[in-house]
């Protein structure tokens, strides 16, 4: 039996965000503390190095979906790929700051222009009740990355000694811009393109509509859907809480209940190979319970393994914060890409993804900058870690609020 070509949509959407995600954005935690001592970097610097990156995903997150509603997502995904090849082969050249910092911005604005647009593409290649299984096979890329960045550049780096964080700069840019041309090959914006349905749809299922519009036309449609914002304000809880784990979790274990490196470290990794099928059961679940249901229940999890971080001070308790947590990590954005395509229909699901994206990057500026005035008040990142339960929580009760699955 012939396999319908929206799994080859899937497949690649897995590499495109194994690329722009995994080495694009994750590897920079792996590379930072030798590129800090080789560019004789404060810890200010290297904090705004990362901070310059998020802000250049975070606007072509927004104007990135927007675009591929315009051009389609092929051209955007395959432009903003090059790009990054460029820019992270680049950035292993930087001499200064000031470089390094330029460089990262435009890296994430390639970045944001290829997740936002390729995680919504499955919107038009699947049936609403597929949707979630189908864009959980795409972020496992994310999962992936993040899994080959932790094992392979330490190797790497330690191989070309003092020069090996550029070395790996130049292996992840020239990855990148050559697997960008193989992506461009597979990906196709529409299975109209194919002469096909979408996977598992009906014959009274509606299609996207192969008409042009123009961004002020996608603008309009989908800032004026109210779904959309709510959609957006349940997005910003998981942005604010999860950021607060992932970013103070080897801190926490270290500093306050005093394990080595390499002991947090393996518990991380485990965290980090978990986190690779996430997206495919939480999709699967949002699929067979509806979009509402599945981000409650996901939200719930995610606020238990806050509380088991913050309250089970053993190792047992950490290993049992870092499962819970993998296997939930990235099932919000994997419910809310579906969502935004139930939302707007798959015509408009890049640009809709890309706005609800905008209230999850605000929610992820604002959640360590609080949580680090937590810790410097308390003494301790307990409390912190108890906020995110907080906000998770408030996101599992703002979920229901999300319209039922008809």
């Amino acid at each position: 039996m012939k396999k319908h070509y929206a799994w080859i949509i899937a497949c690649t959407g897995s590499l495109v965000l194994l690329l722009s995600h995994g080495f694009g954005r994750m590897s920079y935690s792996v590379i930072l503390p030798p590129m800090k001592e080789g560019l004789a970097l404060s810890y200010t610097q290297v904090g705004l190095i990362g901070t310059g990156n998020f802000i250049g995903y975070l606007c072509l997150a927004l104007i990135g979906g927007f675009l591929a509603t315009r051009f389609g997502v092929r051209r955007v995904v395959f432009v903003s790929l090059l790009i990054m090849g460029i820019t992270l082969f680049a950035t292993g050249l930087s001499n200064t700051f000031t470089a390094a910092f330029s460089l990262r911005l435009i890296t994430g604005m390639g970045n944001g222009g290829s997740y936002v647009p390729m995680a919504a593409l499955p919107t038009a290649w699947f049936a609403a009740r597929k949707r979630g299984l189908a864009t959980g096979i795409v972020t496992m890329g994310t999962g992936i990355g993040l899994s080959i960045t932790g094992l392979v550049l330490p190797y790497f780096i330690k191989h070309f000694n003092q020069d090996g964080w550029r070395y790996a700069w130049f292996l992840m840019g020239a990855v990148v811009f050559i697997c960008s041309f193989v992506c461009y090959a597979l990906l196709c914006d529409s299975p109209s393109e194919k002469d096909l349905t979408p996977y598992g749809s009906d014959s009274y299922e509606p299609q996207p509509s192969s008409e042009k519009v123009s961004l002020f036309s996608a603008s309009r449609d989908v800032i004026t859907r109210y779904e959309i914002w709510k959609l957006g304000g349940v997005y910003f809880m998981y942005g604010f809480s999860y950021i607060i784990y992932l970013t103070f979790f080897i801190a926490y274990l270290t500093q306050e209940q005093g394990l080595s490196s390499a002991a947090a470290g393996s518990i991380f990794a485990l965290l980090g190979f978990l986190s690779i099928f996430c997206g495919v059961v939480w999709g699967s679940i949002s699929d067979v319970l509806g979009r509402r249901m599945g981000a409650a229940m996901a939200y719930s999890v995610l606020a238990l393994a806050y509380l088991l971080l913050a309250l089970w001070k053993s190792s047992a308790g950490f290993y049992c914060s870092a499962v819970i947590f993998g296997i939930t990590a990235f099932s919000i954005p994997v419910i809310m890409a579906a969502a935004a395509g139930d939302a707007v229909g798959g015509r408009l699901a890049p640009a809709g993804l890309g706005f609800i994206t905008l209230f999850f990057g605000v929610g992820q500026a604002l959640g360590p900058a609080v949580a680090g005035w937590v810790k410097d008040q308390s003494g301790t990142f307990v409390y912190a870690f108890l906020l995110s339960a907080a906000v998770s929580v408030a996101g599992a009760i703002g979920s229901l609020v999300l319209k039922k699955r008809e």
